[in-house]
């Protein structure tokens, strides 16, 4: 494809640096770029600075935390100004609560014997690149390997970080609502990050949808990756009753996990393409 609106760089929970990660979606054929970092603008710079030496189209972006129904949720925001302020608080907000966040999965490793996680994740995390953000659960799960706690990162969020588990803490993220006000204030385009994730039956996933447009959302992530075909089915139907925009990326993460950057099922072509409807498609001079 040569579109992706989704991927991670080490400035969250990627493996790859922004200039590499742009540099490797080059290589395999994107055009129109977008890093999508969990809760922070960091990254878009060095992206939009590679971009431009390769020739792309460079989209700002971000994915950010918030909460639905006691649920987590992901939303996308695309095409803002970097520099808008209700963004750049909601974005200092998040940063603090994910520090807050890492310190608490600490405290609890600790507690069963595990010492040192933050410091440990922390130095997994600035090995990959630098970063003044929190350390994530992949950073916690990779260091926890290293040590000796578990043997890969499946085992370490089976047992310690995965849903439900001691490392799983709930963070006090804003509302589904305040999200995509803030995205909206911010002259951002809003897209639902894939809605098939959340563990939701389908009429709370019907619900989710119907909540998200009523606060202002504009488009769903329709195709996450190489995700089922069926989902991607359902997902279609969902857009074109809701009548929003279709959005589409890799989530790529790191060579060997999710999937490859630029890679990702084909989009229904009677749906409306998100990326259309974006401000700065053009080449970077």
């Amino acid at each position: 494809m040569n579109v992706d609106l989704h991927c991670h760089s080490t400035a969250s929970d990627g493996a790859m640096t922004p200039s590499a990660l742009v540099a490797r979606a080059h290589e395999h054929g994107v055009q129109t770029f977008a890093l999508t970092d969990h809760d922070t603008l960091d990254g878009l710079a060095e992206a939009r600075a590679t971009c431009a030496a390769l020739g792309m189209r460079w989209i700002s972006g971000v994915e950010l935390s918030c909460t639905w129904n006691g649920a987590t949720i992901h939303v996308l925001g695309y095409d803002f100004p970097i520099d808008a302020p209700p963004l750049l608080a909601a974005i200092e907000q998040l940063h603090r609560g994910r520090w807050l966040r890492a310190e608490e999965i600490d405290r609890r490793l600790a507690q069963k014997g595990m010492p040192g996680t933050l410091q440990g994740a922390r130095a997994v995390q600035q090995a990959q690149g630098a970063s003044d953000n929190a350390p994530a659960r992949p950073h916690f799960a990779e260091y926890l390997v290293q040590a000796g706690y578990a043997k890969d990162r499946g085992e370490a969020f089976r047992k310690w970080l995965g849903a439900g588990k001691l490392g799983d803490v709930k963070q006090h993220w804003p509302t589904l609502e305040e999200t995509v006000a803030t995205l909206r204030e911010s002259n951002a385009w809003v897209s639902l990050a894939h809605p098939m994730h959340y563990d939701l039956t389908r009429s709370k996933r019907r619900r989710l949808i119907a909540d998200y447009l009523q606060a202002g959302g504009q488009a769903l992530e329709v195709v996450n990756g190489m995700m089922p075909a069926e989902q991607v089915g359902t997902m279609s139907i969902l857009t074109r009753e809701f009548g929003l925009l279709a959005s589409a990326g890799s989530d790529f993460h790191g060579p060997g996990a999710w999937g490859e950057i630029g890679a990702y099922r084909p989009l229904p072509e009677d749906l409306p393409p998100l990326w259309r409807r974006f401000r700065h498609e053009q080449p970077i001079a």
